[in-house]
């Protein structure tokens, strides 16, 4: 593609609105820090909650899978 060819104010629109979205995410990111130092201020277990997240995330019979094979696991190791 030749310079030529290029929409600049297109390109720039573009640009411009991935700055923005960057600069939202990263303000989220640090308000979820916030969260999480808070809840660990009053004695939660971030690296838990961390973990709760993850899970609440994944699809439900997927995570149901993985917990039957990690006991199945733990079971054969004799950690269960």
């Amino acid at each position: 593609m030749s310079t030529n060819s290029i929409d600049s104010g297109h390109l720039k629109s573009f640009i411009e609105r991935i700055e923005r979205l960057e600069e939202e995410k990263r303000a989220l990111s640090e308000d979820i820090k916030d969260v999480y130092a808070e809840a660990k201020g009053t004695g939660y277990d971030v690296k838990i909650m961390r973990k709760i997240v993850s899970l609440r995330r994944q699809d439900h019979n997927k995570r149901r899978e993985e917990e039957e094979i990690l006991d199945l696991y733990l079971s054969a190791l004799g950690m269960s």
